[in-house]
């Protein structure tokens, strides 16, 4: 198992914020040479602290304006159900994130769709008709104050 220390959290940090930071950039901001960072990096990305690179889109870039929370609760955790539940989600584009979680309902969902004839369409068309579905609970965000520990407006 990989130890992180207060180097490799400081570049996990920094690399959460910004990706785009080069070895070199990091070893200003954190103290280290530009080869130790990159060591460094290579060894949380070999041990799955760095799950990969992307660019972080408004979801409005999409044209997905729209963001809707929605609650699921299983008809029963049978596992034929679950599975199928499962590969449902991984076929609908509008989930992007996706939880199994605890209390009233069984997963959490986070949708983003064009407009409010997009999230209908996916509550009743796609959602609500699946097998394993046996309650659905939805909220529309109106403002993404903080996402992925950024904040997404101004103060």
């Amino acid at each position: 198992m990989y130890s992180i220390d207060d180097y490799d959290l400081k570049i996990l940090t920094l690399l959460q914020a910004n990706g785009r930071l080069t070895n070199q950039e990091l070893s200003e901001i954190v103290g280290l040479s530009a080869s130790q960072c990159s060591r460094r990096r290579i060894g949380l990305e070999q041990q799955q602290m760095i799950m990969g690179y992307h660019a972080r889109l408004a979801p409005e870039a999409l044209g997905l304006g729209m963001i809707g929370l929605i609650e699921i609760r299983l008809i029963n955790h049978l596992p034929e159900n679950v599975e199928d539940f499962h590969k449902m989600l991984e076929q609908v584009d509008a989930v992007i994130d996706a939880y199994k979680t605890t209390g009233d309902a069984d997963y959490l969902l986070k949708v983003a769709v064009a407009d409010l004839a997009g999230l209908s369409t996916l509550i009743s068309h796609i959602l609500s008709v699946h097998k394993s579905v046996a309650h659905i609970k939805t909220s529309v965000v109106l403002n993404r104050i903080k996402e992925n520990g950024l904040l997404t407006t101004p103060a």
